[in-house]
C-alpha cells in the first residue's frame, strides 16, 4: 500500500518525505487545483528529496483543453522532468466535448517513457469515467488519480470501486480529494486500491513582522500535517 502527499513547496516535500511519504506529487499553485513548478523548485526538490516525486505539468489553471502551443509547453517541461531524472509526471488533457484528449495524451505519454504517467482528476471532468479509463489505457498512462467525479472521494467511492475492477491491474486507480485518516481504511476496504493520495493540507502563519494595513492579505502559507501523514501511514500498513 502506498501513499502518496501531493505538496506545493520545498519545505513541505522535506516534512511530508520525513513523515513517512512514499511518493511526492509536486505542484503550485493551490488556488487553481495546481500547476507546473517552476525550475528553481524542480531543481531544489530533486536535490533534497529521495523518495520518487512526480511533478504535476499543467502550464495554467482553468479548464483542461489545452491549444497547440500549451501542448508544447507540457512536452517541453516532461522533458526537463526526464532530464532532472524524476521517475514521473502527472498530467491531464480533455476534448472541448469532455473525452480524453486521446491523440495528444498517447503523444505526452510516448515522449515521457520510461517515466510514470499518472493522468490528474482532469479525468473527474470527463464525460464518460469508463469509456474514458479505457482510452487512457490505449493511452498508455501508469495511473489515474480520481474522486470518482464528485469533490470528495467518499461520495464518488461506488465509481472507484467499479473503476478499479473494470480496470483489472491493467492501470492504477488511486483515490483522492478528501481522504484522510478517518476514511482511508473504509476506502481501501471498499474499492480495494493498492494506493491512495492526500494533501493532508494545514495553513501555518506567516512569520513576516510587518504588513500594510491598506493591503489586506492572506499571507498563511501551504504546509502538510506530519501527524496526519504518520496516522495514515500507520492505518495502510496494518
Amino acid at each position: 500500500m502506498l501513499l502518496e502527499i501531493c505538496v506545493f513547496n520545498t519545505a513541505t516535500a522535506i516534512a511530508a518525505e520525513q513523515a513517512g511519504a512514499d511518493r511526492i506529487e509536486l505542484c503550485e499553485n493551490y488556488a487553481n487545483g495546481g500547476t507546473t513548478p517552476s525550475y528553481g523548485y524542480l531543481k531544489t526538490v530533486r536535490e533534497k528529496i529521495s523518495i520518487p516525486v512526480f511533478p504535476m505539468i499543467r502550464p495554467r489553471g482553468g479548464d483542461y483543453f489545452h491549444t497547440q502551443d500549451e501542448i508544447n509547453i507540457i512536452l517541453k517541461d516532461i522533458l526537463l522532468c526526464k532530464e532532472l531524472q524524476f521517475e514521473g509526471v502527472v498530467f491531464g488533457l480533455l476534448n472541448q466535448d469532455g473525452s480524453i484528449d486521446k491523440e495528444n495524451t498517447a503523444k505526452l505519454v510516448e515522449a515521457a517513457y520510461p517515466l510514470d504517467v499518472t493522468f490528474h482528476r482532469a479525468f473527474d471532468r470527463c464525460k464518460d469515467p469508463q469509456e474514458s479509463l479505457e482510452t487512457l489505457i490505449q493511452c498508455g498512462c501508469t495511473r489515474v488519480l480520481t474522486s470518482g467525479q464528485y469533490p470528495k472521494v467518499t461520495d464518488g467511492l461506488p465509481l472507484v470501486k467499479t473503476l478499479v475492477e473494470q480496470a483489472n491491474d491493467r492501470i492504477i486507480i488511486m483515490p483522492g480529494s478528501g481522504l484522510n485518516s478517518s476514511n482511508v481504511q473504509h476506502i481501501i476496504d471498499t474499492a480495494s486500491v493498492t494506493e491512495v493520495h492526500t494533501s493532508a493540507r494545514i495553513r501555518i502563519p506567516s512569520t513576516t513582522a510587518f504588513r500594510n494595513p491598506l493591503m489586506p492579505e492572506d499571507f498563511d502559507i501551504d504546509f502538510v500535517d506530519v501527524n496526519e501523514i504518520k496516522k495514515i501511514k500507520s492505518i495502510i500498513n496494518q
